[in-house]
């Protein structure tokens, strides 16, 4: 203090600021939560795990072993490979693995679906007993049809019935060399659309000619196209008679490589059209690509595993003239 005056000493606030922490957002939440929502379901399958019966458990493994499209129709299922590479098993060589055909090395099915497997082929045939009846009826109910009664064939078969329209010495079903379908098959064609159009199940064409080839050989126009073209023309023919066009699953032309009498290749009846009103299983299996094999590539099958007769493809017709079929 000097001369009396006080001196005022300046008062400093020191201010210190502090850095806070960056903000991290709520995705911690959401991977929180589904932590938790995993576990929850976790242990949720480990209490129905423990609370279900063997049996019931033993039920759940064999669905998945054999599902029941397997069991029903065949093929191969998820529990039957024994390795994670395909085919496997004790010969490496195989492409797929282990399939169901019936036989003593292959899975059993359970009891309940090989009986549902069986109820269900035993009412398919019962349905296709029952169409094969309507037409007989139809046809014995029309003078006209009687007449060709011998030349319709109806059979009931794994997939289903198969009509079959073959050909007779004194009477065809089309012109020679053609697919123009004469008037008593076109009546016999109508009527049996109109049958077919009243039950659920669709339907297959496949035209079969006989061997005598044209003139014009292998190729040009041959019995190829002509099976196909009569095929197709017959298509037509049940559809003018009231068939639904969805009925229709597929038309084919199979020349003569699927002769009705493999020793005489030549004969009227090897000229056919084929219809397969095909049951269920049999429609499950074309349109899945399960094996989807009609019957009549079975028959091709089965006549292809066995040596065939000499002269199945017959004699060439004279050069320069056309054969009559």
């Amino acid at each position: 203090m000097t001369g009396g005056v006080k001196k005022i000493q300046p008062i400093v606030i020191k201010k210190i600021k502090k850095g806070g922490h960056p903000h991290h957002g709520g995705a911690w939440k959401i991977a929180y939560a589904d932590f938790v929502t995993a576990m929850m379901a976790f242990f949720l399958l480990m209490w129905l795990v423990g609370s279900t019966t063997k049996g019931d458990l033993k039920g759940i493994a064999d669905h998945f072993s054999s599902p029941l499209k397997v069991a029903l129709l065949g093929g191969s299922g998820a529990g039957e490979a024994t390795s994670v590479i395909p085919g496997g098993g004790e010969d490496i060589t195989r492409s797929e693995g282990q399939v169901r055909r019936g036989g003593g090395d292959t899975l059993r099915l359970p009891a309940s679906l090989e009986k549902l497997a069986e109820e269900i082929r035993l009412a398919a045939d019962a349905q296709a007993r029952l169409i094969r009846a309507r037409i007989e009826q139809a046809i014995d109910r029309n003078p006209r049809l009687r007449e060709m009664r011998s030349q319709v064939r109806l059979d009931v078969t794994p997939d289903g019935l198969r009509i079959e329209i073959v050909d007779e010495q004194a009477r065809s079903m089309f012109d020679s060399g053609s697919a123009v379908v004469k008037p008593y098959m076109r009546e016999l064609l109508a009527e049996l659309g109109r049958v077919l159009n009243e039950v659920e199940w669709r339907v297959t064409l496949a035209g079969h000619t006989d061997s005598a080839p044209f003139s014009s050989g292998e190729r040009g126009y041959s019995n190829w196209e002509l099976s196909a073209d009569r095929a197709n023309a017959s298509r037509r023919e049940l559809i003018a008679g009231g068939m639904e066009e969805r009925k229709i699953l597929r038309v084919v032309g199979l020349a003569s490589v699927v002769p009705k009498v493999p020793d005489n290749p030549l004969a009227p009846v090897n000229r056919r059209i084929s219809i397969v009103v095909m049951n269920r299983l049999a429609e499950l299996r074309l349109l899945s690509g399960d094996d989807g094999r009609s019957i009549e590539a079975r028959e091709l099958e089965e006549l292809l595993q066995r040596s065939a007769p000499a002269g199945v493809t017959g004699a060439p017709a004279a050069a320069g003239t056309e054969s009559r079929r």
